[in-house]
């Protein structure tokens, strides 16, 4: 039988050295705690709220992360195309996430604010109407990627190509719509 926890609190727990028990956390809250390369597969994430913890290269292969919010995590390398896809629906502030990746995963109106997003694969993702907010994209891929109404007005870095991607709606600065046109090396002053 698996555990069930609701409306607990897990305060500074190093999951690498302690066991994360398979089961559903419903309303739960971690705090500084360490998930970083453990197996968190199979476990249902329901209304969670993980603030100042440590995800990296954890795998999360089938968890379910249903109204989940981040607030300053490293989430570095996590695989986020592996998880239960159903009613996923998560949101990101000031976390790390350089390498993640989110392929083929719909993620309309995600909010992603203040966070480093370097290196991640948004191939194939749905992100119609989703906020980049002050966050940085260097080097992210968007390839096939659904970017209706998609908010970049804050964020940097990123390079897409008009060509690959459906960007009907999405909203640019005029200072970064630079990485729209990088691919065509052209100057702009």
């Amino acid at each position: 039988m698996e555990a069930y926890f609701d409306n607990e609190t897990f305060k500074r727990i190093d999951y690498t050295k302690e066991t994360l028990q398979k089961g559903e956390y419903d309303g739960c809250t971690f705090v500084d705690c360490n998930f970083s390369e453990i197996h968190a597969s199979n476990i249902q994430f329901i209304e969670c709220d993980f603030a100042g913890c440590n995800f990296s290269n954890t795998v999360i292969k089938n968890s379910a992360f249903k109204a989940v919010a981040f607030d300053k995590c490293k989430l570095v390398g996590v695989k986020f195309s592996e998880v239960d896809p159903f009613l996923l629906k998560v949101s990101f502030k000031n976390c790390q996430l350089n390498f993640a990746t989110f392929y083929q995963l719909k993620l309309n109106e995600t909010l992603f604010r203040q966070c480093n997003l370097e290196e991640v694969d948004f191939t194939e993702t749905s992100l119609i109407k989703a906020v980049f907010d002050e966050s940085t994209l260097r080097n992210a891929t968007f390839d096939k990627t659904n970017l209706q109404q998609t908010d970049f007005r804050t964020s940097s870095g990123f390079s897409i190509s008009v060509e690959k991607n459906f960007l009907k709606g999405a909203k640019f600065s005029k200072e970064n719509v630079v990485g729209l046109l990088e691919k065509y090396q052209i100057v702009i002053e």
